[in-house]
Protein backbone atom coordinates (compact mmCIF):
# COMPACT_ATOMS: atom_id res chain seq x y z
CA UNK A 1 0.00 0.00 0.00
CA UNK A 2 1.36 3.50 -1.45
CA UNK A 3 0.95 6.30 0.95
CA UNK A 4 -1.85 8.49 -0.80
CA UNK A 5 0.70 11.26 -1.78
CA UNK A 6 2.69 9.57 -4.34
CA UNK A 7 -0.39 9.13 -6.22
CA UNK A 8 -1.43 12.45 -6.05
CA UNK A 9 -2.17 13.97 -9.65
CA UNK A 10 1.20 14.37 -11.81
CA UNK A 11 3.67 12.20 -9.44
CA UNK A 12 2.67 9.20 -11.54
CA UNK A 13 1.80 9.29 -15.18
CA UNK A 14 -0.41 5.81 -15.30
CA UNK A 15 -1.94 3.46 -12.54
CA UNK A 16 -2.00 -0.06 -13.57
CA UNK A 17 -4.62 -2.65 -11.52
CA UNK A 18 -3.56 -6.36 -11.27
CA UNK A 19 -6.26 -8.69 -10.65
CA UNK A 20 -5.48 -11.74 -8.43
CA UNK A 21 -4.72 -14.78 -10.51
CA UNK A 22 -7.49 -17.22 -11.52
CA UNK A 23 -7.49 -21.28 -10.37
CA UNK A 24 -5.08 -21.91 -13.80
CA UNK A 25 -2.97 -18.99 -13.49
CA UNK A 26 -2.35 -20.18 -9.18
CA UNK A 27 -1.54 -23.21 -10.47
CA UNK A 28 1.18 -21.77 -13.15
CA UNK A 29 2.51 -19.60 -10.39
CA UNK A 30 2.82 -23.10 -8.17
CA UNK A 31 4.72 -24.86 -10.58
CA UNK A 32 7.10 -22.06 -10.30
CA UNK A 33 7.47 -21.85 -6.54
CA UNK A 34 8.00 -26.05 -6.63
CA UNK A 35 10.87 -26.04 -9.02
CA UNK A 36 13.69 -26.22 -6.48
CA UNK A 37 11.73 -27.78 -4.12
CA UNK A 38 11.93 -31.76 -3.46
CA UNK A 39 8.45 -33.24 -3.76
CA UNK A 40 6.95 -36.53 -2.88
CA UNK A 41 5.11 -38.06 -5.37
CA UNK A 42 1.41 -36.97 -3.79
CA UNK A 43 1.57 -32.91 -4.53
CA UNK A 44 -1.99 -32.16 -6.60
CA UNK A 45 -2.00 -28.71 -7.94
CA UNK A 46 -4.85 -28.75 -9.03
CA UNK A 47 -6.07 -29.17 -5.30
CA UNK A 48 -3.92 -26.53 -3.87
CA UNK A 49 -4.68 -23.90 -6.90
CA UNK A 50 -8.66 -24.81 -6.00
CA UNK A 51 -8.07 -24.19 -2.45
CA UNK A 52 -5.94 -20.28 -2.67
CA UNK A 53 -8.65 -17.73 -4.21
CA UNK A 54 -8.08 -14.79 -3.72
CA UNK A 55 -3.87 -15.43 -3.18
CA UNK A 56 -2.04 -13.36 -4.87
CA UNK A 57 1.53 -14.47 -6.42
CA UNK A 58 3.54 -13.69 -2.75
CA UNK A 59 0.86 -15.63 -0.77
CA UNK A 60 1.38 -18.81 -2.98
CA UNK A 61 5.58 -18.51 -2.94
CA UNK A 62 4.37 -17.97 1.00
CA UNK A 63 2.76 -21.04 1.13
CA UNK A 64 5.52 -23.25 -0.39
CA UNK A 65 7.99 -21.93 1.66
CA UNK A 66 6.12 -22.67 4.71
CA UNK A 67 5.50 -26.20 3.35
CA UNK A 68 8.98 -26.33 2.92
CA UNK A 69 9.50 -24.90 6.71
CA UNK A 70 6.97 -27.63 7.74
CA UNK A 71 8.32 -30.76 6.34
CA UNK A 72 12.49 -29.49 7.45
CA UNK A 73 10.27 -29.28 11.43
CA UNK A 74 8.91 -32.69 10.33
CA UNK A 75 12.62 -34.06 9.51
CA UNK A 76 11.35 -35.34 6.11
CA UNK A 77 13.62 -35.31 3.01
CA UNK A 78 10.50 -34.58 0.71
CA UNK A 79 7.57 -32.04 1.28
CA UNK A 80 4.30 -33.60 0.52
CA UNK A 81 0.88 -32.60 0.79
CA UNK A 82 0.00 -32.87 3.93
CA UNK A 83 2.75 -30.63 4.42
CA UNK A 84 1.22 -28.31 1.63
CA UNK A 85 -2.07 -28.33 3.40
CA UNK A 86 -0.80 -27.81 6.65
CA UNK A 87 0.75 -24.68 4.96
CA UNK A 88 -2.36 -23.02 3.15
CA UNK A 89 -4.08 -23.73 6.71
CA UNK A 90 -1.45 -21.57 8.65
CA UNK A 91 -1.81 -18.92 6.08
CA UNK A 92 -5.55 -18.68 6.06
CA UNK A 93 -6.09 -19.37 9.88
CA UNK A 94 -2.94 -18.76 11.96
CA UNK A 95 -0.73 -20.76 13.60
CA UNK A 96 -2.46 -23.54 15.87
CA UNK A 97 -2.70 -22.37 19.33
CA UNK A 98 -2.07 -25.57 20.98
CA UNK A 99 -1.33 -23.75 24.27
CA UNK A 100 -4.77 -22.32 24.31
CA UNK A 101 -6.61 -23.69 27.48
CA UNK A 102 -9.66 -24.31 26.27
CA UNK A 103 -12.55 -26.42 28.76
CA UNK A 104 -14.48 -29.45 27.58
CA UNK A 105 -18.02 -27.05 28.03
CA UNK A 106 -15.78 -24.67 25.37
CA UNK A 107 -14.81 -27.58 23.12
CA UNK A 108 -18.12 -28.99 22.84
CA UNK A 109 -20.09 -25.51 22.19
CA UNK A 110 -17.59 -24.97 19.31
CA UNK A 111 -17.34 -28.76 18.01
CA UNK A 112 -21.64 -28.21 18.04
CA UNK A 113 -21.10 -24.71 16.06
CA UNK A 114 -18.56 -25.82 13.59
CA UNK A 115 -20.87 -29.08 12.56
CA UNK A 116 -23.74 -26.71 12.32
CA UNK A 117 -21.65 -24.92 9.58
CA UNK A 118 -21.01 -27.92 8.11
CA UNK A 119 -24.30 -30.01 8.28
CA UNK A 120 -25.67 -26.53 7.00
CA UNK A 121 -23.22 -26.70 3.74
CA UNK A 122 -23.93 -30.55 3.14
CA UNK A 123 -27.58 -29.87 2.83
CA UNK A 124 -27.78 -26.76 0.85
CA UNK A 125 -27.25 -26.70 -3.00
CA UNK A 126 -26.00 -23.63 -3.69
CA UNK A 127 -23.29 -23.26 -1.15
CA UNK A 128 -19.66 -23.16 -1.73
CA UNK A 129 -18.15 -27.03 -0.99
CA UNK A 130 -17.21 -27.65 2.50
CA UNK A 131 -13.29 -28.58 2.12
CA UNK A 132 -13.00 -29.45 6.54
CA UNK A 133 -13.78 -28.49 9.94
CA UNK A 134 -11.49 -28.05 12.87
CA UNK A 135 -11.92 -27.37 16.56
CA UNK A 136 -8.64 -26.43 17.06
CA UNK A 137 -7.83 -23.11 17.73
CA UNK A 138 -5.92 -20.88 15.02
CA UNK A 139 -5.34 -17.59 15.25
CA UNK A 140 -8.17 -15.68 16.97
CA UNK A 141 -10.79 -18.00 16.47
CA UNK A 142 -11.64 -21.48 18.24
CA UNK A 143 -12.73 -23.62 15.16
CA UNK A 144 -13.28 -23.05 11.67
CA UNK A 145 -15.02 -24.74 8.54
CA UNK A 146 -12.73 -24.36 5.22
CA UNK A 147 -14.81 -23.80 2.13
CA UNK A 148 -13.78 -24.32 -1.27
CA UNK A 149 -15.56 -21.22 -3.20
CA UNK A 150 -16.12 -21.04 -6.47
CA UNK A 151 -14.74 -18.27 -8.81
CA UNK A 152 -17.68 -16.39 -9.80
CA UNK A 153 -18.34 -13.15 -11.42
CA UNK A 154 -21.46 -12.90 -10.51
CA UNK A 155 -24.01 -14.47 -7.48
CA UNK A 156 -27.43 -15.52 -8.00
CA UNK A 157 -29.74 -14.97 -5.37
CA UNK A 158 -29.81 -18.34 -4.11
CA UNK A 159 -26.04 -18.98 -3.88
CA UNK A 160 -26.33 -15.70 -1.77
CA UNK A 161 -29.22 -16.75 0.12
CA UNK A 162 -27.12 -20.36 0.97
CA UNK A 163 -24.10 -18.86 1.90
CA UNK A 164 -25.75 -16.87 4.09
CA UNK A 165 -27.40 -20.10 5.58
CA UNK A 166 -24.21 -21.99 5.98
CA UNK A 167 -22.77 -18.59 7.67
CA UNK A 168 -25.54 -18.97 10.15
CA UNK A 169 -25.18 -22.74 10.82
CA UNK A 170 -23.13 -23.12 13.30
CA UNK A 171 -25.68 -20.52 15.43
CA UNK A 172 -28.47 -22.28 14.43
CA UNK A 173 -26.56 -25.03 15.69
CA UNK A 174 -26.10 -23.72 19.35
CA UNK A 175 -29.61 -22.63 19.65
CA UNK A 176 -30.92 -26.11 19.38
CA UNK A 177 -28.51 -27.99 21.11
CA UNK A 178 -27.58 -25.52 24.06
CA UNK A 179 -31.16 -23.53 23.85
CA UNK A 180 -29.27 -20.47 23.61
CA UNK A 181 -25.82 -18.46 21.61
CA UNK A 182 -22.45 -17.86 22.66
CA UNK A 183 -20.21 -14.85 21.35
CA UNK A 184 -18.87 -17.12 19.06
CA UNK A 185 -22.07 -17.61 17.06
Amino acid sequence: VLDKALLRPGRFDRHINLELPNVEERRAIFRVHIRSLVLAGDIDLESLSAQTPGFSGADIANICNEAALIAARRRKEKIDMRDFMDAVDRIIAGMEKKSKIISDDEKRIVAYHEAGHATASWHLPHADTLLKVSIVPRGKSLGAAWYLPQEHQIYTEDQFLDRLCAALGGRAAEEVVFGKISSGA
